[in-house]
């Protein structure tokens, strides 16, 4: 004789509350209050300011903050300086993304056929991207500067003004600076989406007469082609958020403005000029368009 068990009303709402695996849930549930806590509830404070004439007052005066709409981000749209701020960005991922994604994979690709000396030069490209920011700005600066190692050694074909202090040639300068410091982490995801690529593809390749240059190109590309999408969207989210590097390497955004970026523009604003309104407009706007670069970067890779 077989019995059947039956689920009581109250057993079912539990087990769809917590899953199959209550322990599983609870063991999540910490991770899950600090993604409220630090994610989810900060970005919701941001939108909710964005639509208010919002601005810090002393701990417990009550001022009303009324809804305003679209007005600051009609504000923001119109400002001068949040579009400098779009379009340095711009130049600054024209620059950073391709060359992440170019350089990182042909080393990655040197690294996983067995180099002399693959072991250090592991150990050199990651030693950038673990080092603090300030001690490696600090060197650039000195690379960098009117009087430092670049200009000494270019001699007159050094640029005047140099390379912080031109307006041309700072975001590309920084690119170029964020490009060597995080190249150590993709050099590590395309070594290890390296691994998935199956040996005997190449040696068919080369068997059929491919020369390396072909089998890069028909095999490697192809066979990482996941990791590429990886990498584009991280270099995407990345240079998007990029303020460390031109607060210190440019004095906060310098020349004139040259190499402010809208995460810096949001700490201006709204930690500086106590604008928060507008700043939650600016980093609401950047949200968007990473989400938008990041979608089609994602779409394109894959087709292709």
């Amino acid at each position: 004789m077989s019995t059947s068990a039956t689920t009581t009303p109250s057993g079912t709402a539990r087990r769809r509350w917590w899953g199959r695996q209550p322990i599983g849930s609870l063991l999540a549930l910490p991770y899950v209050v600090f993604v409220v806590a630090v994610f989810a509830y900060p970005l919701g404070f941001a939108v909710w300011i964005a639509f208010h004439d919002y601005f810090f007052t002393a701990p417990g005066v009550e001022v009303p903050k009324p809804f305003v709409g679209l007005d600051n981000f009609a504000a923001v749209l119109t400002d001068p300086q949040v579009l400098d701020a779009f379009r340095n960005i711009g130049v600054f991922l024209v620059i950073n993304v391709p060359l992440t994604v170019v350089l990182s994979m042909v080393l990655a690709t040197a690294l996983d056929r067995g180099v002399r000396w693959a072991a250090a030069y592991r150990v050199a490209f990651y030693v950038p991207y673990l080092t603090a920011s300030v001690s490696l700005v600090g060197v650039w600066l000195l690379l960098f500067s009117s009087r430092g190692l670049v200009n000494t050694v270019l001699g007159p074909l050094a640029p005047d003004p140099s390379w912080l202090v031109s307006s041309s040639l700072a975001m590309p300068t920084i690119a170029l600076y964020v490009t060597w410091k995080q190249l150590g982490f993709y050099i590590l995801l395309y070594l290890a989406a390296l691994q998935n690529v199956p040996r005997e593809l190449h040696e068919s390749a080369e068997t059929d007469g491919a020369n390396a240059w072909q089998r890069f190109w028909a095999v490697t590309v192809p066979g990482v082609r996941t990791t590429t999408v990886l990498v584009l969207v991280l270099a995407i989210i990345t240079g998007a958020n990029l303020f460390t590097e031109p607060y210190l390497l440019t004095n906060g955004g310098g020349p004139d403005g040259a190499s402010v970026t809208p995460v810096l523009l949001i700490y201006q604003r709204g930690i500086q000029q106590q604008n928060p309104d507008t700043a939650a407009a600016i980093g609401l706007l950047l949200v968007v368009v990473v989400g938008l670069l990041s979608l089609a970067a994602n779409r394109i890779t894959r087709e292709r």
